[in-house]
């Protein structure tokens, strides 16, 4: 059983490894990110990668997956306030073998609650010709022995593999009222414009759904065992709420296309994202509402055809409280000359 004080700087671990194929993909992106270079082979060929390829958030979930197997849940861990950063570094495709790389980048005890303390890691997850496909960084809590923090209660959190299967009953993503604005370019965007993308009420099923395959801790999965978390209730994987905020962006985008004449401006990948907080714990019931605000933007040196955009990304609850956020950039195609 692995508490604060079993963490040392420099220490790094390896660990299992997932095979994932297109169906997997697929699977998952049909639900979180159904954009054509995820769930359409043919489709994706004439994408700005050319092949289909796994969502960026699928990667962040099956690292997290590889993090609860490989120590998470033998341990007296308390969740992750955030992430500071993760870079997207090569993309995920069908037929990859990933597993991970921890390294503890440095650990500090808590000024407010002596009984727990803070580790600050380094996630690598990587193919299996050894090179990383996403790197991470975020801190974690964890209970301090002798403090009387319990670890994990046992249970067969395992038991569901890595590819994503929807519940029966499926929450569906409710669309804005507000009129969706035509797609834009890159020399059209408007720093400052913030867009409504959607709103999806997080049930029971279906946050046991997404914990089950990407982060099975009890507090995720088992009504019981999450009464005596510190969340109180059963709660959402925060990789759950970032995974909605990106099914909402897709739906957003249908709308736009929908309303625009003549040939849209194609999307491109992101290279990743920074500052991403979980400042409140999404609970079975919440209803949360996403929005997307335009920051700024720059032109690509490598791929003049494209351009930057950075969006800063919220959540809020059916009372009005902010529960997720966080700092984006995705490429954007430029207007044809």
């Amino acid at each position: 059983m692995l508490h604060f004080e079993d963490f040392v700087a420099g220490a790094s671990v390896r660990t299992r490894s997932i095979a994932v194929s297109q169906e997997d993909l697929v699977a998952f992106a049909s639900r979180y990110d159904a954009q054509d270079f995820h769930v359409d082979p043919d489709a994706a060929k004439a994408s700005f990668v050319g092949g289909l390829i796994g969502s960026g958030w699928q990667s962040c979930s099956l690292l997290m997956r590889l993090i609860a197997e490989d120590f998470l849940l033998d341990s007296t861990g308390m969740g992750a306030p955030g992430i500071d950063e993760v870079k997207w570094l090569k993309p995920v495709f069908p037929g990859d073998v990933l597993s991970a790389r921890r390294t503890v980048l440095e650990t500090k005890e808590s000024r407010s609650r002596p009984e727990m303390g803070l580790v600050r890691f380094r996630f690598e997850l990587l193919n299996q010709r050894d090179e990383p496909v996403l790197e991470q960084t975020n801190w974690i809590m964890f209970g301090r022995k002798g403090s009387g923090i319990a670890p994990q209660p046992r249970g067969d959190w395992l038991a569901h593999g890595p590819r994503y299967e929807r519940p029966a009953q499926e929450s569906p993503l409710i669309a804005p009222d507000e009129t969706p604005v035509p797609t834009r370019f890159f020399e059209e965007l408007e720093i400052g414009s913030r867009h409504a993308l959607g709103s999806f009420v997080f049930t029971p099923a279906e946050i046991v759904a997404f914990a089950r395959s990407f982060d099975p801790q009890p507090f995720h999965m088992d009504v019981e065992a999450a009464r005596g978390s510190l969340f109180g209730g059963l709660a959402a994987s925060g990789w759950h709420t970032a995974s909605v905020w990106m099914a909402t962006m897709v739906l957003h985008r249908r709308r736009q296309l929908a309303a625009t004449t003549g040939r849209p401006a194609r999307l491109g990948p992101s290279p990743g994202f920074r500052n991403l907080r979980w400042s409140r714990p999404v609970l079975a019931g919440d209803r949360i509402s996403y929005f997307s605000e335009v920051v700024d933007k720059r032109e690509s040196a490598s791929r003049p055809q494209w351009g930057l955009f950075f969006h800063r990304n919220t959540g809020v609850n059916q009372r009005g409280e902010e529960v997720f956020s966080f700092d984006g950039c995705v490429f954007i195609e430029r207007k044809p000359a």
